[in-house]
């Protein structure tokens, strides 16, 4: 792949991706604050928030940085020395010097996915990529710090005792192995300008090619058929292997690591469980009332009828308890808990 130099030979020496969740705003607030003004790389970020509404992340950030924020676009030229926030409900993927937006298949469940902006900005940069993962939940981000990984590029993860919610560092170091700076959320800005140094991209670097940087694909993915259903759209998926990270992947390209998997099959079936209980629910409504309307006339159909409704309400009540409904204590893969290493 070659990189396009751009207008005005205004081409970034490196570019940074940054990815958080979960307690993400505080740890990037403490990255931009630290950056200098005259950084000469672009830095974009993902931070997952909800698909509806707007994002306010770049007016956040903006008051804490003399670097200008702002919100990415399609086909923005990326330039030196800017910050660049994805908007919610799009992936934000890093092209030959520019950046496109997409509303493909959920990585890990989520749109925007700190995945898609690693992997393809190893794609795009190679060596002159780096990768920041900041605190999170689950494990969104470690496919990708593994791809600019071997791209030659350089990862850079948050401290997990640092971090507010450690999954997403930890889970990205258990991914590389090592990682090139484990920092508080402080220091990894003048980490990374020390990392950026001086100089531009040239226009003749070649990067080193990462194989389908984006999922979305009609191809059958490549690897072993899985047992498992898409959560998203109940199609096949198939596992896919990269490093230590294990993915799992549909025909029409939602993928999930083993972390994101746990929770989204999870709420598959606690879906499929209200849909049973409000089904047995109206059941019990139906045959009381047909239970009713034969009286006295028809005791013995009448006692039938009450039987199917009771048995019925009974089958609900197991259900209203596997779901949590009346003070039991949550699932042990609760994703809200943090499990103890």
């Amino acid at each position: 792949m070659e990189i396009r130099e751009a207008e005005g030979g205004d081409a970034p020496g490196r570019v940074i991706g940054i990815g958080a969740s979960a307690g993400g705003v505080d740890a990037l607030i403490r990255v931009v604050r630290e950056l200098p003004p005259d950084l000469p790389a672009a830095i974009c970020i993902v931070l997952h928030v909800p698909s509806s509404g707007r994002s306010v992340l770049a007016s956040i950030l903006g008051r804490y940085t003399p670097l200008p924020v702002v919100d990415a676009d399609e086909d923005q030229l990326l330039r030196p020395g800017r910050i660049y926030v994805a908007p919610n409900d799009r992936h934000l993927i890093v092209t030959d010097g520019h950046l496109q937006l997409d509303r493909g298949p959920k990585e890990n469940g989520v749109r925007p996915s700190v995945d898609v902006l690693l992997r393809t900005l190893a794609a795009a940069c190679g060596p002159r990529a780096i990768a920041v993962v900041l605190s999170g939940a689950l494990g969104d981000g470690s496919a990708g710090a593994v791809a600019v990984r071997n791209a030659g590029g350089v990862v850079v993860v948050q401290d997990p005792a640092d971090a507010t919610v450690a999954s997403m560092p930890r889970s990205a170091l258990r991914a590389v192995g090592e990682a090139d700076a484990v920092l508080r959320a402080n220091a990894i800005g003048p980490a990374l300008a020390r990392l950026v140094g001086p100089g531009r991209m040239e226009k003749d670097t070649r990067m080193v090619e990462v194989d389908k940087p984006l999922a979305e694909t009609a191809d059958r993915p490549i690897g072993p058929p899985s047992p498992f259903t898409c959560p998203e759209c109940s199609a096949p998926l198939w596992e896919l292997h990269e490093g230590e990270v294990v993915r799992y992947r549909c025909r029409v390209g939602h993928s999930y690591n083993e972390d994101a998997m746990v929770i989204e099959q999870g709420s598959a079936v606690e879906a499929a469980l209200w849909s049973a209980l409000e089904a047995l629910e109206e059941r019990v409504e139906f045959l009381r009332r047909v239970a009713a309307r034969h009286g006295e006339e028809r005791a013995r159909l009448r006692d039938r009828f009450h039987a199917a409704a009771e048995d019925a309400r009974q089958r609900a009540d197991l259900i209203r308890t596997a779901l949590g409904t009346r003070g039991e204590r949550p699932h042990s893969l609760d994703p809200h808990a943090e499990v103890a290493e």
